[in-house]
């Protein structure tokens, strides 16, 4: 028996939860869903998503300290325009990649090193 039916939200590491929400909302586009205070460990409990989106991420202080690869893959439409938005916001991207058969993609990292890709809905 299969107990899960969806994957809700991925926990992206960052070490200032103010400077990466105006990243992910202002930079990236995505809505703040929920910003409430975690007393009894400190911190806040911080989700987005791209409006509408389905699965959202939560920015967590790091685990250990370090940029991670999130393995977070994005989905777009334009996969050429997103990477050039992203590059005139002055985000640190990898070249767009366009292999025969292989939907157009490219990586990016946030502003605390994490590493996310960008994939081209097919």
């Amino acid at each position: 028996m299969n107990h899960f039916t969806d994957i809700r939200t991925i926990g992206v590491p960052v070490g200032d939860q103010d400077r990466a929400v105006a990243f992910y909302t202002g930079t990236l586009g995505f809505e703040l869903l929920m910003d409430a205070p975690l007393p009894e460990i400190g911190g806040r409990w911080i989700v987005v998503a791209p409006p509408g989106a389905p699965t959202n991420l939560a920015l967590t202080p790091p685990a250990n300290g370090g940029p991670a690869d999130t393995g977070v893959r994005l989905v777009t439409a334009d996969a050429a325009a997103a990477h050039a938005h992203l590059d005139q916001q002055g985000v640190d991207t990898d070249e767009l990649v366009t292999w025969p058969g292989v939907p157009p993609m490219f990586t990016f990292r946030d502003q605390d090193g994490n590493t996310l890709y960008v994939v081209e809905e097919g």
